[in-house]
């Protein structure tokens, strides 16, 4: 079974997404940011990250060059899971690593079909 952490400050989102992520069969991880994300990645990589961008501490973008930046840091593929809908945001996020980028809100049809098209399911 394939990891997914999923990262937000967002309880109540971090719920809903595992939700959706353990019907899809996923085990589930979270972080309320992009610092508590890094470090569950330096001790275990997940196979993927459901990644929120704006979040105290460190936020999505941080995380992600970061992550990148790591031992084995380009393994996971990250999906960016944001409010943040702009073009620039968009493109700022592919050129830090991200594989691919879902609009809040989201349900579970949105997650799956790019959960398949980043070749997770």
């Amino acid at each position: 079974m394939k990891t997914c952490l999923v990262v937000d400050d967002s309880r109540v989102l971090r719920k809903v997404a595992c939700r959706i992520l353990r019907d899809l069969m996923f085990t589930t991880e979270e972080a309320e940011d992009g610092t508590t994300a890094l470090n569950f990645c330096r001790r275990k990589m997940p196979d993927a990250i459901l990644l929120d961008w704006n979040m105290p501490n460190m936020s999505g973008i941080e995380f992600l060059r970061t992550l990148r930046g790591e031992h084995n840091g380009r393994e996971p593929i990250v999906v960016f899971c944001t409010t943040e809908n702009d073009v620039a945001h968009i493109t700022e996020a592919l050129g830090a690593g991200a594989d691919e980028y879902i609009m809040k809100p989201f349900d579970r049809g949105i997650i799956e079909e790019k959960f398949v098209e980043v070749g997770l399911i």
